[in-house]
């Protein structure tokens, strides 16, 4: 796999059902963290504070992952589950036509920013 340069090459190269999601994850993520700026770590497109990656997506075969720090997802596992989405330790998965809703977008992004800035005071 090459690297990506950057979002708009990401979303570019993922498959064409991903890309309207991804683009709004990207949208939502990026209008909750006004102050963060746009990164590309592991291979994947992020958001950062302070040099430190608070949010990222990815497309995946078959399914699209929202991944944040521990914290925001462990704060918000009973709605994930509640909802109807997978969690691991970092993330949450959904297929294309079930994104995440936009309020729990912003609620995982602001709760990892919050981690963020614990940790680092």
């Amino acid at each position: 796999m090459t690297s990506i340069a950057d979002h708009d090459a990401y979303i570019a190269a993922a498959a064409e059902p991903f890309r309207p999601v991804l683009a709004h994850l990207r949208a939502v993520i990026a209008r909750t963290l006004p102050e963060a700026e746009e990164i590309v770590a592991y291979n994947m497109p992020g958001f950062a504070i302070n040099g430190s990656v608070v949010v990222s997506y990815a497309a995946f075969s078959k399914q699209c992952g929202l991944y944040a720090l521990p914290g925001a997802i462990a704060q918000h596992a009973e709605e994930i589950a509640a909802a109807g989405f997978k969690a691991t330790k970092t993330g949450v998965t959904f297929p294309p036509h079930k994104p995440l809703p936009d309020s729990l977008v912003e609620r995982l992004a602001l709760a990892s920013r919050g981690e963020g800035e614990a940790a680092s005071s």
